[in-house]
């Protein structure tokens, strides 16, 4: 047989089908794209807010995706408009023609952000989102100064891994921008943390002023911040925070961007947007994840002066594009006119309060913090605060035995994530109380036979 680059290819391609998918996923994938467990599963198929691996095995997911399967699985609205749109022949353009879908989206948004006169500009991550609103904002202030808060998470991507405030997520200290972090996302671990709700606000708006007076030379562009640090662990400050450091960036013309990208769409159950908790008004918010239930899209909603502020051209090849605004109109209408937001209250109080009850009995549990369906259990070893990576990565590792998908990050990896979709039941927060009390159990026991053995830590 006389051997060509077709017949070998294909050879190949045959003895490749019967290596198990993580020996092929770890041979042409990066190293440092994380899988979660230690049997690594593939999602085959899904309803409602159920999954199923390729070994058979179902089960209740409380990540949803990392928060983007924000209505579920299989759902006909969606898929439905999906496939019109499919049907219409009709699945790219680009921006340099108008797109009806597009255009209808945008002008939902606008009018749900709150800001006057809003614009739209569409994506397809958070991380583009949050590259383009660090774009908009040094170009709009003539600036390379940022504000960033410690612990935040925006992207993987050259601009945003620089407004990083979390070291196991920065990959570089290279960076376009020039930061400063301030305190007062993560309280649990703050100096400030002891403080009334009062007196905590009080202590970051003066480090805030502190950081603008010693680390920058005073035209800062701007300030990113998460209303809920996401990666960084659910991390929730108190209510009116930035409203605070609105006030003081206000005094310089500041601009304060809201990274929306987890807390949008009504997941936080008490308002439609996560900085509405703190009764201001941003100048510009970036959005992604829940929008498109699963399809790729993101963009950001602005003052129009500062999304007008560009003097170059720009367009956005797949952003906004047929496929991915039909399917985000559908979302975005599903959100509204069921009511998840509602519901993500609801049935987050329920998750929470049996969450609490939890930790009155266990303690490994350091913390439980969060609101609606973005809850975060913070695991420590026994006697204090000191962080337990080792026992979320046992939470995690039971809880997907019996059947129930979590999330894991936080500064340390010790946090839990609880995020599942907003369609969630009462019945399900039951099911998933129940497994997370079996796991943290199993946790809690390791933690104290560990704690027996090393009364001084491990080492």
């Amino acid at each position: 047989m006389v051997w060509t680059p077709a017949t070998d290819h294909t050879r190949g391609m045959a003895d490749t089908q019967q290596t198990p998918l993580i020996d092929r996923h770890r041979a042409v994938l990066p190293s440092w794209l994380a899988l979660y467990y230690a049997d690594p599963i593939e999602l085959v198929s899904a309803e409602g807010r159920h999954v199923t691996d390729a070994e058979g095995n179902t089960y209740l997911d409380f990540f949803a995706g990392i928060l983007t399967n924000a209505i579920g699985y299989d759902v006909a609205e969606i898929s439905d408009a999906i496939r019109r749109q499919l049907d219409s022949g009709v699945l790219h353009t680009s921006t340099l023609y108008l797109i009806r879908g597009q255009v209808e989206l945008a002008e939902k948004i606008a009018k749900l952000s709150g800001i006057r006169d809003a614009k739209v500009f569409f994506t397809n991550s958070g991380t583009e989102a949050n590259e383009t609103a660090l774009m908009l904002s040094t170009q709009f202030r003539r600036s390379n100064q940022v504000l960033a808060l410690r612990n935040s998470y925006h992207g993987r991507a050259f601009g945003t891994v620089g407004i990083t405030g979390n070291r196991g997520w920065s990959a570089s200290s290279l960076s376009p921008v020039k930061v400063s972090y301030v305190h007062g996302g993560y309280r649990y671990r703050s100096p400030f943390g002891h403080l009334s709700d009062a007196d905590y606000i009080q202590a970051c708006a003066d480090d805030l002023r502190e950081v603008l007076n010693t680390t920058t030379s005073g035209d800062v562009a701007c300030m990113v911040a998460e209303p809920i640090q996401g990666v960084g662990g659910f991390c929730v400050p108190p209510d009116g925070l930035y409203k605070a450091f609105k006030e003081i960036l206000d005094e310089s013309g500041i601009l304060l961007v809201s990274d929306e990208v987890q807390t949008g769409w009504g997941r936080t159950g008490e308002h439609f947007w996560g900085m509405d908790a703190h009764g201001v008004t941003p100048d510009m918010m970036t959005f992604a994840k829940g929008l498109g239930n699963g399809l790729a899209i993101g963009g950001l909603v602005a003052r129009p002066d500062v999304m007008d502020c560009l003097t170059a051209n720009s367009i956005s090849t797949f952003g906004g594009n047929p496929i991915a605004t039909a399917g985000a109109n559908a979302v975005l209408d599903y959100i509204l006119d069921n009511d998840l937001q509602a519901n993500a209250e609801k049935q987050g109080i329920r998750l929470s309060e049996g969450l609490h009850d939890l930790a009155h009995r266990h303690p490994v549990i350091g913390d439980v913090r969060g609101k609606g369906l973005m809850i975060g259990v913070e695991l420590v070893e026994p006697g204090g605060k000191d962080p337990s990576p080792r026992a979320a990565l046992r939470v995690l590792e039971e809880t997907k035995a019996r059947g129930l998908l979590v999330g894991k990050g936080g500064l340390y990896n010790n946090v839990i994530r609880l995020a599942p979709p907003m369609t969630l039941t009462e019945t399900e927060v039951d099911e998933a109380l129940d497994v997370l009390g079996e796991a943290i159990a199993v946790a809690d026991r390791a933690a104290d036979a560990v704690f027996e053995q090393h009364p001084g830590g491990e080492g």
